[in-house]
């Protein structure tokens, strides 16, 4: 007891961080292929025409089909046939409507009690970005993450850890749920209120930035703890996760320069989490704060926290209820016992993790065109690159073959980095403190107007466009935000242009 009494006053971060299981080198490659792999990810240094298999951003699964408002719902192109049913499969269950229990379609009982969707696809609609509520009280597609640090030393000790990523609400729980089921009141609305900031460049053009404020209108079980957290999440878009997910460890971590050692100002930082079923630790490369390490885990973890629908893996019937909510705790689940011991019981959370792995990323656009190949100069003059990576070849030993040693183009280090005052939630997840952020993916965000309908951005959807994403960077970014600003017109119009053929 006294040893453990000693490692309770331990300081965040400081155990479990061994990296077991995650290899400082690429086990999975021969020396020729390692020599392979080293040249063709190499960052490009010739932007009078495109390199070569740049147009086909998601490896050989790239989707060739239209762009069109289907974009980031096609299954990758190289599936099996066989692959292609389960893919199909997992998509019905993606868009299934859960009910609330008891009902007579018994293998879609368990709705909530709490919810934010009956669906996935709710929140994720056409695969696609969510975005703030604009003009309606539609939320769907976004909510409030509820969360306070540790405050004592056994709370921090579990953190440290990796037990656990933060502390919920006591009442209202890890997220605000403002649907239930009949004879339940949900738990309130997320209220926004946005002040407009002016930005002006170098050339005298001015952006309106606008600054989000966050807030819980009408809780319906009292008021939520001081020291709890708001933090809002957009919904990300679906496209590449299993691709990502195949991006050997290694790979990533070569890229963290916590203590920024090279002096660039750029220092990155891995996410280190524990598996939800083996317990064991692993990359964090999921998620807005890198939390989640795997898309089985995201997945079951979304039908809970989001719909309220137990599973193999995460198993609460009641959903994100807690002790405090005994009207929510009473209510019925749906539960069969002749289909399993949890509402979504196998091969559910199989089909949709399938599914979620396989949506394939769409092919670039006008990527040969002059005044994209001048904006993607630029992105790299600007230092863009050193956190929004160009590129990855996948782990040859992939358990599928559909994602095993592509070349693929996210855009992204998946590692955690300061974005500045200006987007700090405050919000401690696990090894992301308050003002850090997972490098988001870029690949597909030039159809996100089609796909999705708007161009909101970041975390919460306050850009209103990538001029404004661009803008809203601070922290380790803030040079590169503040040489886009002291750019010509004509070369602002161009790193837009790049991003928009992504």
């Amino acid at each position: 007891m006294g040893a453990v009494l000693g490692l309770l006053a331990v300081a965040p971060g400081a155990l479990g961080d061994d990296r077991a299981g995650l290899a400082a080198t690429r086990d999975d490659l021969t020396p020729h292929d390692r020599a392979r792999v080293e040249a063709i990810t190499r960052p490009t240094d010739d932007f009078s025409k495109p390199e070569p298999f740049e147009l086909m951003q998601g490896g050989a699964g790239t989707s060739r089909k239209r762009p069109n408002q289907d974009a980031f719902s096609q299954s990758s192109a190289n599936l099996t046939f066989e692959e292609e049913g389960t893919f199909k499969l997992g998509n019905a269950l993606f868009r299934k409507l859960w009910v609330s229990s008891p009902s007579s379609t018994q293998a879609s009982d368990g709705l909530g009690p709490l919810f934010n969707a009956r669906a996935c696809q709710s929140c994720h609609l056409k695969d696609g970005r969510g975005h703030p509520p604009e003009g309606a009280a539609d939320a769907t597609s976004m909510f409030l993450r509820l969360a306070r640090a540790a405050d004592t030393a056994a709370e921090r000790y579990l953190v440290a850890d990796r037990a656990v990523l933060n502390f919920p609400d006591a009442v209202y729980g890890g997220q605000l749920q403002d649907f239930a089921v009949p004879g339940l009141a949900g738990e309130g609305r997320m209220s926004i209120s946005y002040q407009e900031e002016p930005v002006t460049l170098a050339d005298g053009a001015t952006v309106s930035l606008r600054k989000p404020s966050y807030a819980v209108a009408d809780p319906a079980y009292g008021a939520l703890d001081p020291r709890t957290t708001l933090s809002p999440r957009a919904t990300p878009q679906m496209i590449g996760l299993g691709l990502v997910e195949q991006i050997h460890p290694a790979d990533i971590l070569a890229r963290a320069d916590p203590d920024d050692a090279d002096g660039d100002g750029i220092s990155g930082r891995a996410s280190v989490v524990r598996d939800g079923r083996s317990r064991e630790l692993q990359l964090g490369r999921f998620g807005w704060k890198a939390s989640i390490g795997s898309i089985r885990q995201q997945s079951a973890e979304a039908f809970v926290g989001d719909i309220g629908i137990s599973n193999p893996d995460v198993n609460k019937p009641w959903g994100d209820c807690t002790e405090a909510q005994a009207a929510c705790l009473a209510m019925p689940v749906g539960v069969q016992e002749r289909l399993g011991d949890s509402e979504a019981p196998d091969p559910v959370l199989d089909l949709v993790t399938f599914y979620s792995q396989n949506l394939a990323v769409p092919a670039r656009r006008d990527v040969g065109e002059p005044i994209v190949l001048r904006g993607k100069q630029t992105f790299y003059g600007l230092g863009c690159a050193s956190c929004h990576t160009p590129k990855f070849v996948t782990r040859r030993d992939a358990p599928n073959k559909a994602q095993a040693f592509q070349l693929i183009w996210p855009y992204s280090d998946f590692l955690l980095h300061d974005m500045g005052e200006g987007l700090a939630d405050g919000q401690q997840v696990g090894d992301a403190g308050g003002r850090e952020w997972r490098t988001p993916p870029l690949w597909g965000i030039g159809l996100t107007q089609r796909v999705s309908g708007h161009t909101f951005f970041l975390h919460d959807g306050r850009a209103r466009n990538l001029a404004e994403a661009i803008l809203w960077h601070g922290g380790e970014a803030e040079t590169a935000r503040d040489g886009f600003a002291a750019l010509p017109a004509a070369d602002r119009a161009a790193l837009i242009a790049f991003l928009e053929s992504l």
